[in-house]
């Protein structure tokens, strides 16, 4: 399996078979080295509603035909878009035919602002747990810091965490660091950074503080293969 960083909180999985993509915000985020008019995916994965993570998930699930995993009532708005989508909530796990998802808790907001301005309730944040040939990862999606990450930590082992450490609207780079030693992954992430000037971080010197297994500041495109 591969995963790789595409700016904010974009993530691609490979898991050799399917190919996923969680919270592909790529128009209006000038990080984003993906075309969201080639990139291919099997399934979108979905964190919570927030157009910066939502990005552009109808426009590549209609051309793509990708399932799109989302919190139930993100994913029944989605549904009413001529997608196809599964909703699901947290705490909840199901087998797909790409790999195991898991949605775990996150302490953040959740509406998707509309093109005429209308704010859509997007039900709970969530993080999710992402697990295909043995391996899994953890998108911690947007949160503060909060124990039961430990406990994530504890039932599962995972081998990459994406940790948001902007500040302002997530955790901040303190705090992420506690996270990371909770989560307890072989490799911590960081993510939702720099993309806008109140989330402006340095990611390699919170990367060279992780101190529980590795921090890796990705570059744009950079991936761990697993």
């Amino acid at each position: 399996m591969k995963v790789s960083y595409h700016g904010h909180s974009v993530v691609k999985v490979e898991t050799g078979k399917h190919t996923l993509l969680i919270d592909p915000f790529i128009t209006g985020n000038e990080a984003c080295d993906l075309d969201p008019n080639t990139v291919e995916a099997d399934a979108i994965l979905l964190t919570h509603a927030h157009n910066d993570h939502v990005g552009d998930t109808l426009e590549i699930a209609k051309r793509t035909g990708a399932l799109v995993v989302a919190p139930n009532e993100l994913a029944v708005y989605l549904g009413t878009k001529g997608i196809e989508t599964h909703p699901m909530h947290i705490g909840g796990s199901r087998e797909f035919d790409f790999g195991k998802v898991k949605f775990t808790q996150a302490f953040h907001g959740s509406s998707y602002t509309d093109d005429d301005g209308s704010i859509i309730y997007g039900g709970m944040p969530g993080g999710i747990l992402f697990t295909a040939n043995g391996k899994t990862i953890y998108h911690v999606g947007d949160t503060a810091l909060f124990t039961d990450l430990k406990m994530y930590g504890e039932m599962n082992d995972i081998e990459v965490a994406f940790i948001p450490i902007g500040d302002n609207f997530t955790m901040g780079p303190e705090d992420a660091l506690i996270a990371a030693d909770w989560i307890n992954a072989k490799v911590s992430v960081p993510v939702h950074y720099n993309t806008f000037p109140v989330i402006e971080q340095d990611a390699d010197a919170w990367a060279s503080k992780v101190k529980t297994g590795e921090g890796r500041a990705l570059k744009v495109g950079e991936s761990i293969e697993l």
